[in-house]
């Protein structure tokens, strides 16, 4: 209904007592199209998004923004698992907590770099593997508790993760590396947390002014050294393949070049 309704040239639609509803927004293109969800969004919501912006009057499931492309979504409440699978553009905004594996794969192309900010906590594995853009927990209403979980960025080999506060360095996987940020971050940071704010109603101001954490790759190949070299590239296969060789059903050896 919701594609029919754009296809007729509506620009604003209205989803009202949703209950889990899953899907909304995937593969919807055009700018200028709103989507208001009154009630709680189902799984990935503005999964493969190309443009439309979509507020959520409530909570939302799991997987917001897998593959999104670009568009904006707001939250006004809190989020499940797996947010940002794969983005590759766009912006959310989550006002609450979210649950684990947040900015899964995330990654950057040109211009074209997801960004994401969520305003309470999150659970374990947040930036997993994450290749590119920013991804910016805020911890608002953590009070004595942890704002992240363990194992944060787990083989993030690219992107930038800011967390406001500190880290403490036994949660943070040894494929990242921490530093207070600069004022190159802080141009960043300084927008993103403005139409946070913005968008939901809060001071920004104290935020800004508080200490934040920045998270980037130690290496682009985080897990090299564990990955044996592609065969093409070995010239003493004998060496690597124990017994006989032929016997055992492996070509001869023999230069690339000569393929």
């Amino acid at each position: 209904m919701i594609f029919d309704s754009i296809n007729g040239g509506e620009k604003r639609i209205e989803v009202k007592n949703a209950l889990g509803h899953r899907y909304i927004g995937d593969g919807l293109c055009g700018d200028g199209i709103r989507i208001d969800i009154y009630g709680t969004a189902g799984n990935d919501l503005a999964a493969f998004m190309n443009g439309p912006t979509i507020y959520v009057h409530g909570n939302a499931q799991d997987g917001i923004g897998n593959t999104m492309n670009s568009g904006k979504v707001y939250v006004d409440g809190d989020a499940g698992d797996v947010l940002f699978y794969g983005m590759r553009g766009g912006e959310v905004y989550i006002r609450g907590n979210a649950g684990y594996r947040v900015g899964i794969h995330m990654k950057e192309y040109m211009n074209f770099i997801p960004k994401a900010v969520i305003g309470g906590c999150a659970g374990d594995f947040f930036g997993e593997y994450m290749a590119g853009g920013y991804l910016v927990i805020l911890g608002l209403n953590a009070g004595k508790v942890p704002i992240l979980g363990k194992n944060i960025a787990t083989g993030i080999h690219g992107g930038r993760i800011y967390v406001r506060g500190s880290v403490d360095a036994d949660r943070i996987d040894r494929a990242a590396k921490s530093s207070d940020i600069d004022e190159e971050d802080l141009k960043l940071l300084k927008p993103l947390v403005m139409e946070f704010c913005r968008a939901f109603g809060l001071e920004c101001t104290k935020i800004l002014d508080d200490r934040f954490t920045k998270l980037i790759p130690a290496s682009k190949r985080p897990y090299g050294k564990h990955y044996t070299p592609g065969w093409h590239t070995i010239t003493d296969r004998k060496a690597v393949v124990p017994g006989s060789f032929e016997e055992n059903g492996y070509p001869a050896v023999r230069n690339i070049r000569e393929r």
